[in-house]
């Protein structure tokens, strides 16, 4: 992977004098640069400066899975280059990381000591190493996340076993690109089954399949209690007394929000930046947005709820009385050759109506969940053709018509206008 970094997109530091910036935004993650794409397009013309602690420009972390695997180049995850923050008056430093928020001066510190006040200030800081109880050997060289392009450097770099902490989203998508990379891979999970918090047992069986297809061993009901090693990691062992070897461990069990900076400026912080429904933190003229943020008492971590966050901050700072209210959205294992999409509640409640069509010599498993003759959860494997109708169901709420089986199967039933309209 060619190097990253791109200097010509910071700002020169100002060796302590202070700048003056419209919208200071602290991160250039995905949620930072979707937000000023955003301003842009509604056609505000502020002045904004992006201060990321990265030195590489801001890039697409959803592609880091392909990126891994080799499926990608890094140029495909680069969201503009150094030219189009310019072209749009946004100053980007990068590898600035801010090391103070005075929110009564309205004045952030950077690290190479230069000082910005800001009008109006957000914090985009996301998310900090994956959230892991503690235990022995943790910080052990060779344990490493999966959360950014230097993770991915150093996971390119690995060879022997490796030993994938997690058998979520992320979790999976690192072990089918390390597999593909040449490692021996085991996934450990601790819950019931892969990916539990969004499939039910049938469809995370044929995920599981699946992954061992690529070559991936998975482990599930069990927890790791220890990483083994003196100088490096060289195993993981696990609750039920077994140990697993491993050259590389790598951690994907969940995310902390990133909240240090917010609360040392005396923010209110629970388990995220606390904000209300405007994404207002709890001082005048600062906000959070994305993995950081927390919503009557929800934090994010995914990509569709953050773009929802995004135009709802949009609006607020262009002047426009809105708030965020979370919308259906749909979830996707973005591991190429599986198809899993998932929304809505599938694990449903009484009285619901659950259907459900399983052909297990193509490996195809599609489950409705039905309420007052409405469709409000769909889980979709290895058929994800009608992925985008159910979802539009679930998101508007129209009744469909009584055939639910022809709905489920061919993804054709009109939505009834009686009912509709009723």
């Amino acid at each position: 992977m060619n190097d990253t970094r791109d200097s010509s997109a910071s700002v020169p530091a100002g060796d302590g004098v202070e700048a003056r910036s419209d919208l200071v935004i602290i991160g250039s993650g995905m949620a930072a640069v979707r937000l000023v794409e955003t301003l842009r397009r509604r056609g505000d013309r502020r002045s904004i400066t992006l201060l990321g602690a990265e030195r590489s420009l801001p890039y697409n972390r959803v592609l880091l899975s392909p990126l891994l695997a080799g499926e990608t180049e890094w140029q495909q995850l680069i969201s503009h280059d150094a030219d189009w923050y310019a072209q749009q008056r946004i100053a980007l430093r990068l590898g600035c990381a801010v090391t103070n928020v005075d929110v009564e001066a309205r004045a952030v510190t950077c690290a190479d000591g230069s000082r910005i006040a800001y009008g109006e200030l957000v914090f985009a800081t996301g998310a900090q190493q994956p959230f892991t109880p503690p235990m022995p050997g943790i910080d052990l060289p060779g344990v490493t996340a999966f959360r950014n392009v230097d993770d991915v450097r150093l996971l390119q770099r690995a060879t022997g076993r490796a030993v994938v902490l997690g058998g979520g989203l992320l979790g999976l998508e690192a072990a089918v690109g390390l597999a593909a990379r040449g490692l021996s891979v085991t996934v450990v999970h601790r819950g019931p089954c892969l990916m539990n918090r969004q499939l039910d047992e049938t469809a995370a069986a044929y995920l599981a399949s699946a992954i061992a297809q690529r070559g991936v061993e998975v482990v599930t009901g069990c927890k790791p209690v220890a990483i083994i090693g003196s100088e490096r990691a060289a195993g993981v062992r696990l609750d039920d007394g077994r140990l697993l070897p491993a050259d590389l461990v790598v951690l994907a069990v969940g995310i902390k929000p990133s909240t240090a900076l917010a609360r040392a400026a005396g923010i209110d912080v629970a388990h995220g930046i606390v904000v209300n429904g405007g994404l207002a933190a709890s001082v005048p003229a600062v906000y959070a947005l994305g993995e950081c943020a927390e919503v009557n008492g929800e934090t994010v971590g995914l990509v569709a709820p953050i773009w929802q966050q995004v135009e709802v901050l949009a609006a607020r700072l262009c002047g426009e009385a809105c708030d965020y209210r979370p919308a259906p959205y749909v979830t996707m294992l973005k591991v190429s050759g599986i198809d899993v999409h998932v929304c809505g509640d599938i694990a449903g409640r009484p009285g619901d109506r659950t259907l459900v069509y399983e052909d297990r010599a193509w490996g195809i498993y599609k489950k409705l969940v039905l309420r007052e003759q409405r469709v409000v959860g769909a889980l979709l494997y290895g058929d994800v053709t009608d992925s985008q109708r159910f979802f539009s169901l679930i998101q508007d709420g129209s009744a469909v018509d009584r055939d639910f089986c022809r709905l489920l199967l061919a993804g054709e039933l009109p939505v009834s206008k009686a009912a509709a309209s009723a």
